[in-house]
């Protein structure tokens, strides 16, 4: 799987790092487990500079669905996103997506500036 993540409860962090080419499946398995652990409202660190969507657009409307109904289930933790540049614009409607959440959220080109900016953000 190319999406590896590490739930830290004392800190009330996930932290995820992409690596190689990520699919729908591997990306629901994501939202899931986020959900079953009952975490969606810790913080969250996402590195994904290292990983590839091979996801077509139809696919990305079905996680835009799965993250929406992430957020009906209430408080949603604060985002840092670490990206390429070249990377945001292909996920734009997923970003608008994580954007509809009543939560904090940036993106960085620094993993450093993104965690210390996350580390700042309260604990819902």
């Amino acid at each position: 799987m190319p999406l590896y993540w590490i739930i830290d409860s004392r800190a009330e962090l996930v932290s995820t790092v992409a690596e190689g080419d990520v699919s729908l499946a591997d990306v629901m398995a994501y939202l899931r487990t986020l959900s079953g652990a009952g975490v969606t409202h810790y913080r969250k660190l996402f590195d994904g500079r290292a990983g590839r969507s091979v996801m077509t657009a139809q696919e990305l409307l079905v996680i835009i669905a799965e993250i929406r109904s992430h957020h009906s289930l209430g408080k949603v933790g604060a985002l840092a996103i670490v990206a390429n540049p070249d990377q945001t614009e292909p996920f734009a409607r997923v970003l608008g997506a994580l954007a509809l959440a009543d939560r904090p959220m940036r993106l960085f080109e620094s993993p450093t500036r993104a965690r210390n900016w996350l580390e700042a953000q309260p604990r819902v």
